[in-house]
């Protein structure tokens, strides 16, 4: 039935028309037959606007007229050095769906569909000619070139050529250079990390790279015995291991480990003392009697006394993640498990979990249902119309309950189900006993990697974060060697052709696989037969999945959202960047990719600058103090579901936007910062306005004071001016004070001795005014005031003729030169006043009839 429904999937279906009662195969079916080359230099000129859609160092190699028969979208399908970029016809805008990296495509074929005999056919259009392409993340995708074009062999040679290298640096990773998404050294952040679980401070970079990164504590050390990689090949060059056990004894244990990847820490618990460790399988051989006291006190120092010294010694579980019968199987090739009477107080456990090979075929079934019920299939039609609705039952509920089951044919959800029961069940054994926990299963790189970085998930909240993710990845999936390049069916050996040693990924021993420290174990040939191989398996696209699981049942534990899932998911199917590259960290070291190519997590950590606090990739509804320790789920939630966001994508749109409460959400907190940025802005003008109206204030104030001041002047010396004008008249004489501040006084009276100044007269030092003898004869005197100060000290100099005027024009004056007022004195020309300048209230009240004014 499995092989039935692939076959399905792998062509195109049914329609209306039933196309597919008469189809053939033309060329491959699959990668088995493809005769992979070596890349030579195509040089193509860009078609016009096409470098707006091109990434860095992207070049085109081919390109076609065709019709996306997913969406019956028409328009022009490039093959590029990356990719294959669809563009629509009309408006020019990339297809989603069409465009997909040639890293993530799993397979291809050519297919010919030709129309019924019975049914009418237009000569120009005999036959559909299609390219089916599949993809590694769930999609399947159908194109439909005009017939004798020779479109579709030019699109398909190209992949043939460039969808599947046969050299590591023909990888368009390494064509676009490390760009603004440079990688630091990962050697750093490993040690780094392991100083964390220490309870350690970070070390400059320059320390760690010189050699210096041999630190310890009470229990644990970082060893640097694996730094030439001589010990084993597809371990760090850092290790955790117990403080108790010496460099030597370390090397006659690895010798009893498959591949010679012995038991190291993968994380601790500094408060504990409890340990989570990984391994391969023990090479017990065929009658389960090998022993090692190596390895056997490697493993006992994993258990650490506890720090009270009351309680009696840490138990120690041995957690084997294969099903019992396959351990056993492998014990025929030199393999096995370990015997709980070997190792003090320890207890075998078996989880129970399938090989890479069940997994592959798993995914295949899963996209095979995720297809043929989807919303649109590959061949552009819905689940609801395709045979009469027969995917629906066509009312029948028999067939309804059949067509559903599928999905638990495909067997996906319970290998998620296994894998989150198994870890749960370590983090628990951890969590709440403080016990140790030694994971393997064959050559501990795949299930073991799931298992590990699982519990560790769940026991520490640090990895729950965005960083701490990272930095979980790089050292439980990156340094101890998960086989990404085989797992994605991708070269890992350098430019001058010699393969990289690569061990076999089978659960299942060839050959025997015991060896010494140093030796590299004999390896395939990446040929051909590559695919036949069976080391394609997603166990890291599994592992991502059970992860989105356990953050849709802890929705406030992460601080990464769904979508960043996703994201990371996709640059890593892609091979766009150099960190997932290869099998080990010996490798990406040997060929220098890190320093050739870019960096993933710098590309990401750049998208989510861009976006702020609000980016997709940051989970809404993280909220850290909820969960604060160990996420423990119970058996009963442990009931997994498809992934929505990458399973039915493209399948199913709509469907996959599920979350469009968090959609909404974010977009109400979108709104929301955008509000309170607008109140920041308002507030800060507000603070702007209310600082300028103080100052505003504060000069008014200044003027008012100001005019005040100049307004009590104005008075004083209108004031005064008017007691001088009433004491002039007083005297006889009319004032008059013309537009240039000339003063005219004009005497009505007969006195003694008259004085005429010449309206031209100046107080300018020595003019003399001049004097007329006629009596009874008004005289005309204009005085002018010079206010420089260095005529003020000669006011009151004999010969000053204002001092004349007061002498002889003043009432008060006697006939021996005294004044008869009190205290009096003469008033200041340069304060215009003339006359006296005493007590001018008491002058005021006086009246010009008083006997006081009367000549003596």
């Amino acid at each position: 039935m499995a092989t039935s429904r692939y076959r399905r999937t792998t062509s195109v279906r049914d329609s209306d028309n039933q196309l597919t009662d008469s189809y053939r195969i033309e060329g491959t079916g699959s990668w088995d037959a493809i005769e992979w080359t070596k890349i030579d230099p195509v040089s193509r000129p860009v078609p016009h606007g096409l470098s707006d859609f091109l990434y860095e160092a992207e070049e085109v190699i081919a390109e076609g007229y065709c019709v996306l028969v997913n969406t019956d979208e028409a328009g022009t399908l490039f093959v590029t050095s990356f990719r294959l970029l669809f563009l629509s016809e009309g408006k020019r805008d990339i297809i989603s769906l069409g465009t997909i990296p040639l890293a993530t495509i799993e397979k291809f074929n050519k297919i010919i569909i030709k129309q019924p005999s019975g049914l009418r056919q237009s000569d120009k259009n005999p036959t559909r000619r299609l390219l089916q392409v599949i993809g590694k993340d769930m999609r399947i995708i159908i194109y439909a070139f005009r017939p004798r074009t020779k479109q579709r062999r030019a699109v398909f040679e190209a992949l043939l050529r460039y969808a599947r290298p046969t050299r590591l640096y023909d990888l368009y990773a390494f064509s676009s250079g490390p760009s603004r998404f440079s990688n630091t050294s990962p050697r750093v952040r490993l040690i780094n990390e392991y100083l964390r679980l220490l309870g350690m401070e970070s070390h400059i970079s320059q320390v760690i790279e010189d050699g210096f990164f041999t630190f310890s504590n009470n229990w644990w050390r970082i060893s640097d015995i694996n730094a030439t990689y001589d010990m084993c090949s597809t371990y760090p060059f850092a290790l955790l291991l117990p403080k108790s056990i010496k460099d030597e004894d370390v090397l006659q244990a690895c010798k009893f480990r498959a591949r010679c990847r012995l038991p190291a820490i993968s994380w601790c618990d500094a408060r504990t003392g409890a340990v989570l460790a990984r391994s391969s399988q023990p090479l017990v051989g065929l009658m389960m009697n090998m022993r090692s006291n190596a390895d056997e006190n490697l493993v006992g120092a994993l258990c650490t006394p506890f720090s009270d010294g009351k309680r009696e010694r840490r138990k120690l579980y041995i957690a084997d993640a294969r099903p019992r019968k396959n351990a056993l199987a492998n014990g025929a090739m030199g393999g096995g498990s370990e015997s709980s009477s070997n190792y003090f107080q320890s207890e075998i456990v078996f989880l129970g979990i399938d090989n890479i090979h069940a997994m592959r075929e798993s995914l295949v079934r899963l996209r095979d249902y995720v297809d043929t019920h989807g919303t649109k299939s590959s061949d552009g039609m819905s689940s609801f119309l395709r045979h009469g609705g027969w995917t629906w039952g066509g009312g029948n509920l028999t067939s309804m309950s059949a067509s559903v089951s599928t999905l638990g044919d495909s067997a996906w959800l319970i290998h998620i189900q296994n894998v989150l029961a198994g870890s749960a069940w370590i983090a628990a054994r951890v969590a709440i006993e403080s016990a140790s926990v030694l994971v393997h299963c064959s050559d501990g790189w795949d299930r073991t990697t799931q298992l590990v970085a699982l519990a560790s998930l769940l026991l520490d909240p640090y990895y729950r974060t965005i960083k701490g993710f990272q930095a979980l990845v790089e050292k439980d999936w990156l340094a101890f060697g998960h086989l990404f390049s085989d797992r994605a069916g991708m070269p890992s050996f350098s430019g001058s052709d010699v393969e990289l040693p690569r061990q076999s990924s089978s659960s299942n021993f060839a050959s025997p696989i015991r060896q010494t420290p140093g030796s590299c174990p004999s390896q395939s040939q990446m040929s051909s037969q590559t695919h036949t191989s069976n080391n394609y398996s997603p166990i890291f696209l599994q592992w991502v999945d059970c992860v989105s699981q356990l953050l849709r049942m802890y929705p406030f534990a992460f601080e990464f959202s769904s979508a960043y899932l996703v994201d990371f998911l996709d640059c890593t199917l892609s091979c766009r960047f150099g960190n997932f590259l290869c099998n080990s960290e010996k490798e990406r070291e040997q060929y220098g990719v890190s320093d050739a190519c870019g960096c993933l997590w710098m590309y990401l950590d750049y998208k989510r600058a861009s976006g702020g606090s609000s980016h997709v990739h940051y989970n809404l509804f993280y909220d850290p103090s909820k969960h604060e320790g160990p996420l423990l789920p119970p058996a009963a939630a442990l009931a997994p579901t498809v992934w929505p966001r990458f399973h039915l994508r493209w399948s199913c749109p709509s469907e996959a936007q599920a979350g469009e409460v968090e959609a909404q959400c974010r977009n109400m907190v979108e709104k929301i910062s955008e509000l309170e940025k607008a109140k920041d802005i308002a507030e800060r003008k507000a603070r702007e306005t209310i600082a300028a109206m103080e100052a505003v204030k504060a000069e008014i104030r200044n003027e008012k004071q100001v005019s005040s001041s100049a307004m009590n002047l104005a008075r004083k010396i209108k004031r005064e001016s008017e007691i001088i004008k009433r004491a002039i008249q007083s005297l006889g004489c009319r004032v008059h004070v013309s537009g240039n501040d000339d003063c005219t006084i004009d005497i009505q009276s007969n006195l003694p001795d008259r004085i005429a100044s010449s309206p031209s007269t100046q107080e300018t030092g020595g003019g003399q005014p001049s004097y007329h003898e006629k009596t009874e004869m008004p005289l005309s005197v204009t005085l002018s005031c010079d206010n420089n100060d260095d005529d003020d000290d000669d006011d009151d100099a004999p010969g000053n003729p204002i001092i004349r005027v007061c002498e002889n024009l003043c009432p008060q004056r006697t006939l021996d030169g005294g004044c008869k007022w009190p205290d009096a004195g003469c008033a200041q020309l340069g304060s215009q006043f003339v006359g006296l300048r005493a007590n001018y209230d008491a002058f005021d009240r006086l009246s010009i009839y008083d006997s006081y004014f009367q000549p003596e």
